[in-house]
């Protein structure tokens, strides 16, 4: 990646109830906070190690100590998903890489995305959506109007950009963190992180209310 790219990541505000709801159970709405706070630490981590232009976090809700110094704090737009990440597009002049905050094990490899040879990244998540999409013209419309959060959100994203006339290349499959299971798959993947240290405090957590009842 060279440093004409923007790097963004779309998240929300890590709080309890508000997010990783399908990590309760086994987990409470505070630890399901806790490890969707430590999610985006790594993910903002990834970020700030990756060469770009201009680092972005695209937050629903506000700040906290977890935001590293670099980026650029802008509101999420009213509206759906695709709304959204659309509006995440609109604000970028040049070449944009977008990421979740739902792939802790992101690297800073995988998002050395150089847009000389081709005119999009598409991420595809082992659910059926994607962990990441780039646009060398960020083009907004291109996001409207895409069903999220289905089995074949990926597959009709990935089809409108190459309807569009893109070329797109490909990175690597990622695992989201949905449920404990992945929550779990994904520590394994990268054991060093603060997601993986963070969900082995929860899981001792939770081993320990199951052995009080």
């Amino acid at each position: 990646m060279t440093a004409t790219t923007t790097l963004l990541v779309i998240a929300k505000e890590p709080r309890p109830g508000r997010v990783k709801t399908r990590l309760t159970p086994p987990f409470t709405p505070g630890e399901a906070a806790a490890l969707a706070e430590a999610a985006l630490a790594d993910t903002l981590a990834a970020v700030a190690a990756t060469p770009a232009r201009r680092r972005v976090l695209v937050l629903d809700g506000a700040p906290g100590p977890w935001l590293p110094p670099g980026f650029d704090v802008v509101p999420q737009c009213a509206g759906g998903l695709d709304e959204r990440l659309a509006d995440a597009f609109a604000g970028c002049a040049g070449p944009a890489l977008l990421v979740g905050m739902d792939t802790p094990q992101v690297t800073p490899d995988l998002l050395d995305a150089d847009f000389r040879d081709c005119d999009a990244y598409f991420g595809p998540a082992e659910d059926g959506g994607f962990w990441a999409l780039g646009l060398a013209r960020p083009e907004p419309a291109l996001l409207r109007g895409v069903p999220m959060s289905t089995p074949v959100t990926g597959a009709v994203q990935r089809e409108r950009l190459l309807t569009a006339g893109l070329r797109v290349r490909d990175l690597p499959p990622l695992r989201d963190v949905d449920t404990a299971a992945d929550a779990r798959a994904v520590a394994d993947l990268a054991p060093d992180g603060r997601f993986a240290a963070r969900l082995a405090a929860c899981a001792q957590a939770a081993d320990r209310r199951r052995a009080s009842r």
